[in-house]
């Protein structure tokens, strides 16, 4: 008997354009090519840009798709999205995108400095830090409530009780909270407490993941994890942004390579070649980057000197007696020269610190 083979089933051929709007649109016309693009099975994402909105329509490729979309009232043209990345290209959207996230505000020429201590350990603790890193200009308050750690016996974090002080301190300060998160379990609850949810690096590629922080109301500050390709990034940052959130940041905070001299190679080079591909603001964590306390406050500067949108790093009061990367914490001190230096530097080159 012979057996046949099924014939191999054919991929699905995936549409994706940007309508780009006519200046002058009309909100009726951009709603009405909205509903166009949903009707013929696509889903939509409305840009606005400074001069004209566009709408990306992205989807199983049909016939005569884009003959329909250019037909359109108020419809200047419809172009192809050749980035493997759809929503976060440039090709989508030219201006850099500016989040803001209570008091945190990055991108689009304002540097946004979170500050605080990798993990939130007591009251004590935290609310003299966010009182210290506000007075030195931060506008955003880190700190772990779940920590991530490579051994099971290190500190965890205090889960929901850290979120609760996280609270407490912005309450005093009005600094807007930056907290991890670890688990699609875990979103409602992080986003009941924080103002920008944090995927880590261990999380980069948990799609899942992705797909929760994308369906919330809340900012969301992705870092590039160590092995991690710049186009992994960015297609990472795709998986939110196709959920309809569009408020993400990008995060270098080093990659593993050969060399053990710092914790990680912070490839600065990483914030200009972004800008070049995506809108989306880049902030650049030198304390995971380096590991070295005394390293931190140079590769901060030379973020801000490389046109980073802004700064995310480690402040404690006692870093010798920090339950986790008190190497890399940074004094009070220490994070006021740091914030000074950089205020100069970004003033040279035409951009400014938030707070400042």
């Amino acid at each position: 008997m012979i057996q046949t083979c099924d014939a191999p089933v054919k991929p699905k051929e995936l549409f994706s354009m940007i309508v780009v709007m006519e200046r002058g649109a009309t909100p009726e016309q951009i709603q009405h090519m909205v509903e166009r693009v949903e009707g013929l099975g696509l889903k939509s994402h409305v840009i606005n840009g400074t001069e004209r909105t566009v709408i990306a329509a992205i989807g199983e490729k049909r016939e005569q798709t884009k003959e329909s979309l250019e037909s359109g009232a108020g419809v200047a043209e419809v172009m192809p999205i050749l980035a493997p990345y759809k929503v976060a290209s440039r090709e989508v959207k030219p201006e850099p995108t500016e989040v803001v996230a209570g008091s945190l505000r990055i991108g689009a020429g304002t540097i946004g400095v979170i500050s605080g201590p990798c993990s939130v350990e007591d009251e004590e603790q935290l609310i003299s830090t966010a009182r210290a890193v506000k007075a030195a200009g931060a506008t955003g308050l880190r700190g772990g409530a779940f920590k991530p750690r490579t051994s099971p016996y290190s500190f965890q974090g205090l889960k929901e009780e850290g979120l609760k002080l996280l609270a407490a301190a912005r309450e005093e300060t009005g600094l807007a909270v930056v907290t991890e998160v670890m688990s699609t379990d875990d979103v409602d609850l992080v986003a009941k407490y924080a103002d920008v949810l944090q995927v880590g690096a261990r999380n980069m590629q948990n799609y899942r993941l992705l797909e929760a922080v994308g369906q919330i109301d809340r900012a969301v500050l992705l870092k590039r994890g160590a092995s991690a390709t710049i186009d992994e990034l960015l297609l990472a940052a795709e998986y939110i942004l196709n959920e309809g959130n569009p408020n993400v940041i990008l995060c270098e905070r080093g990659i593993r390579t050969f060399e053990s001299h710092t914790r990680f190679t912070l490839p600065l080079a990483t914030v200009p070649y972004l800008h070049h591909k995506t809108h989306l603001p880049v902030v650049v964590d030198p304390s995971h980057g380096t590991g070295h306390t005394y390293l931190v406050p140079d590769m901060a500067a030379a973020a801000v000197a490389a046109g980073a949108d802004g700064l995310i790093v480690e402040v404690h009061p006692e870093p010798e007696a920090a339950l986790s990367d008190g190497y890399q914490s940074m004094t009070f001190d220490q994070h006021d020269k740091m914030m000074d230096r950089c205020a100069k530097i970004a003033a040279a080159i035409d951009m400014q610190l938030a707070a400042r």
